[in-house]
């Protein structure tokens, strides 16, 4: 079944540059097989998933064809955040067979690694349904594609942890060393007015963060058992944030201890592409 998403996020600004890199790694030069074709020879083409999956990417997929031919035309039958079902033709292209043959591959890596981490993200956020946490991503992204798996994320029902150092501040455990202590750390912090996030290992440091004013504190491999108590501990004085050692099978345990927040690097550092193909019809 197809169910129409109501998903609503900004594209990443690098979007074009992103693309760009990724066709000059393919592309080089030129293309020497699909020069071996006319010129003038057109073609129509279409898209189909082989599985069911969540659909993300498409901004991608259409940038490449953009940038390689602008004459290119592709009818998207489906769009991003829409669950698509095996065997679906999710878009129609036609234009210059050129123009199709060298895009295909890179379009399709775009299309296939973004919809596998919506796919990811859709999955999980469905196992925490009703508990009130909210599931969010990490920095364990695949380098020079950050922006686009978490607009991914997003596009999954998740949600965005920082972009990246620059934009929050989550004091890790080396952080704490080199500071000489949660609460040194913490006030450092605090002195540049932003939400100050911090990683404690043991239920002592939690009341250290609290103590010395951390908005949200990071509970790194806390068992099941732990995580409840910090919950308990923390009583609402603070928001908490669980992370490490999460996947499919312990997420909604992880949840129902009620913590705020879980944080998964395997949403976009675990993926597994969907499987698409491009198939042409005419031409």
């Amino acid at each position: 079944m197809v169910h129409a998403a109501n998903f609503r996020a900004d594209l990443p600004a690098d979007l074009a540059s992103t693309v760009r890199r990724a066709l000059s790694e393919d592309v080089g030069t030129r293309d020497l097989s699909a020069d071996l074709l006319p010129a003038d020879q057109a073609s129509t083409a279409e898209v189909l998933c082989r599985e069911e999956a969540v659909l993300c990417g498409t901004a991608w997929f259409d940038e490449v064809f953009r940038q390689i031919d602008a004459s290119v035309r592709v009818a998207w039958r489906r769009r991003d955040g829409m669950d698509v079902s095996g065997g679906e033709t999710v878009c129609a292209l036609s234009g210059a067979t050129r123009a199709l043959l060298t895009g295909e591959r890179t379009a399709l890596n775009f299309l296939q690694l973004l919809s596998g981490t919506a796919t990811a993200t859709r999955q999980c956020v469905r196992i925490i349904s009703g508990t009130g946490a909210v599931l969010l991503d990490t920095r364990k992204t695949v380098p020079g594609l950050r922006t686009a798996q978490k607009y991914a994320v997003l596009c999954g029902g998740g949600a965005n942890h920082r972009m990246g150092l620059y934009d929050a501040i989550l004091l890790k455990e080396n952080h704490i060393r080199a500071a000489g202590g949660v609460a040194g750390a913490v006030q450092r912090a605090r002195a540049l007015h932003r939400q100050v996030e911090v990683e404690v290992e043991t239920l002592e440091q939690l009341e250290e963060a609290i103590g010395a004013g951390a908005h949200r504190v990071l509970l790194d491999n806390f068992g099941l058992q732990r995580l409840a108590q910090a919950v308990q501990h923390a009583a609402g004085r603070v928001k908490l944030e669980a992370s490490g050692g999460i996947g499919p099978e312990n997420l909604r345990a992880i949840a129902d201890t009620g913590v705020d927040f879980i944080s998964m690097g395997a949403l976009t550092k675990h993926v597994r592409a969907v499987d698409f193909s491009m198939r042409f019809v005419s031409g």
